[in-house]
Order: C-alpha cells, then sequence, then structure tokens
C-alpha cells in the first residue's frame, strides 16, 4: 500500500503519519509539505515500522500526478488553517486551499487512488441547536474565508465524484485539540491550555461561555482515517467527525482540573464564532465509528508537555 499524505508536518498531519507508520507498517508513506510554518521537528523520530519519504514541495507546484502514481491513499490535509486569522488573507486562502484542493483531486483522478479530503464543522454557521449532513442550504453559513473555502471544496469534490467518477470521501472536523509534534495553539482549547501553563488569564467573550459547539481529539482524527481506510469508506459521502460537543465551560472546568488557581477574563469583543449548536456523528458511528477520545486526555496531555515551560518557584 502507498499512502500520500499532503501537510504532513502540520497539527494533524504530525500526529497522522506517525500513526500511520505503527497501523500500516508495510505502507509506504508519501509526506508532502512546503515546510512555509517551518516544522521541522515534526519530521523527527518518526516510527521506526514506518517506510517514509518526504518531498518539500507546495502542492500547486509539484507534479502529482508523478508522485502519486501507484498510490492507493492520499490523505490531504494541507490548508492555511486559522480560520480567526483568514478575514485578512481571504484571496490567498481561495487561491491556497481551494487551487490544491483542485489538482490533488484531479491528481488523484488520474492515478485511481482514493482520497481523503478534509473539511470542517464551521461550514455550519447555523442558528438552530442541532445540525446534521442533511441540513438545508441555509444552514451552510460560513463564518469565515477559510469556511467559505472549504464549502466550496466540498461541492468540487461532489462534482468530480458524480462526473469523474473520484474515489473520496469528504470529512467535517470538529476544532482539533491535543498534542501532536506540530500542534499550533490558536484554536480554543490549545489556545486556552497555553494561556493556563503561562499563568495567563483565558479571554472569553462574554456571552461565548455557554456556547456549544463540536471539538475533535486529535486521538479520534487519527482513528478516523485508519477507519476509512480499513473499510474502503470512499462513497462520496461527507461525514461529521468530532469526539463531542463541549462549551466553553466544559473547557475551562477541564483545565481547572490541571490548573486549579485559573483566571477567566471576560472580554466584550468577539474573540470567536459568536453560534451555538450541535453536530451530529451518527452517520460516521454507523460505519462503526466509536471516539474514544475526551477534554480530560487532550487538555491532560497538552498541559503536561508546557507546564515545565513555566514552572519556576
Amino acid at each position: 500500500m502507498k499512502i500520500i499524505v499532503t501537510g504532513a508536518v502540520g497539527h494533524i498531519g504530525s500526529y497522522v503519519i506517525r500513526d500511520l507508520g505503527i497501523k500500516f507498517p508495510k505502507a509506504k508513506i508519501v509526506m508532502i509539505d512546503n515546510m512555509m510554518t517551518q516544522r521541522y521537528f515534526s519530521l523527527f523520530n518518526l516510527p521506526i515500522l514506518g517506510r517514509y519519504k518526504f518531498i518539500e514541495g507546495n502542492v500547486n507546484n509539484i507534479n502529482l500526478k508523478t508522485v502519486f502514481s501507484g498510490a492507493n491513499i492520499v490523505i490531504h490535509l494541507a490548508a492555511i488553517t486559522d480560520a480567526a486569522g483568514s478575514f485578512d488573507r481571504a484571496e490567498e486562502i481561495e487561491n491556497n486551499n481551494y487551487q490544491s484542493t483542485v489538482k490533488v483531486a484531479n491528481a488523484c483522478i488520474e492515478t485511481g487512488a482514493s482520497l481523503i479530503a478534509l473539511s470542517s464543522t464551521s461550514v455550519y454557521g447555523t442558528q438552530k441547536t442541532f445540525v446534521d449532513e442533511d441540513c438545508s442550504e441555509e444552514d451552510l453559513q460560513p463564518q469565515s474565508p477559510y469556511a467559505n473555502t472549504k464549502l466550496r471544496e466540498e461541492r468540487l469534490i461532489a462534482k468530480l465524484v458524480k462526473e469523474k467518477n473520484l474515489k473520496a470521501i469528504h470529512c467535517r472536523f470538529g476544532t482539533i485539540f491535543g498534542a501532536s509534534a506540530g500542534m499550533r495553539f490558536h484554536t480554543a482549547v490549545n489556545k486556552f491550555c497555553w494561556q493556563a501553563a503561562m499563568g495567563q488569564p483565558i479571554t472569553v467573550w462574554r456571552t461565548a461561555y455557554d456556547q456549544k459547539r463540536p471539538y475533535l481529539d486529535l486521538l479520534d482524527a487519527s482513528r478516523a482515517i485508519e477507519l476509512i481506510i480499513n473499510n474502503n469508506i470512499f462513497d462520496g459521502s461527507i461525514y461529521n467527525v468530532l469526539t463531542n460537543n463541549f462549551t466553553v465551560r466544559n473547557v475551562i472546568e477541564g483545565i481547572k482540573e490541571f490548573v486549579p488557581v485559573l483566571a477567566v477574563e471576560f472580554v466584550d469583543s468577539e474573540i470567536m464564532n459568536q453560534l451555538s449548536y450541535e453536530v451530529s456523528v451518527q452517520r460516521f458511528k454507523s460505519k462503526g465509528f466509536i471516539p474514544l477520545g475526551s477534554l480530560r486526555r487532550g487538555i491532560g496531555e497538552t498541559i503536561s508537555l508546557l507546564w515545565g515551560s513555566n514552572n519556576f518557584q
């Protein structure tokens, strides 16, 4: 088996490439990344069971047909992912994220590889309290240029599945949390863990404390990809993938278990999506997915890694 991973050194990619080497030890794992974020350490100490090859390059510029030749699976993670920071970079997000998905999808069609494409539950942007993959168009109201591009990518993949026989699955991942070699701290749980470990007050928009939103432990993200590969779930459908729906209050209470002396600072400026909704994961559960991750696991692992950085007495 030959597996391609684009965006291999990122928050999700750096975790997934390690699991792939362990779960599929006979597979050839080709990792692609443009190293724009300079996370060279994501490639350190890969599992000795894995058969790895790294290609430094932008998927928009390299010959993907050659790279994908003989590949069974392509896991497309390459993207600029900071939704909150995407408002001033809308054109860049569109050119990088959407165009790379166009090129990856077409290379999969040319080579016969099956595609695991990532979207985001932030495409919903609904005022309803509960939403699933069969929601109306009115419930698909992306709240950022990043999420808007993700929705366009979903529609592109659906068209190519129908018209070009692309073998694909599109996963709407919840907000990622948990530790990895290439982890970032721009999303809620990881950002709060950083603030807590550094002795900083956690900043929360005043009306957002009991917002409920979908979150995904990295453990479950990687397990979802393993499940898709093992069960050949390339049916052209969209699946929500999450560990659970949590409120900001749930997250902060989880952090307090590890950092009891914790200051929470409420602010009036909007620092995150103001909408509150729950996302259903029943469609993916019907394929055999059982979430095993948890806030406690992800928070505890992240805090323990950071704790020594600010442990002066």
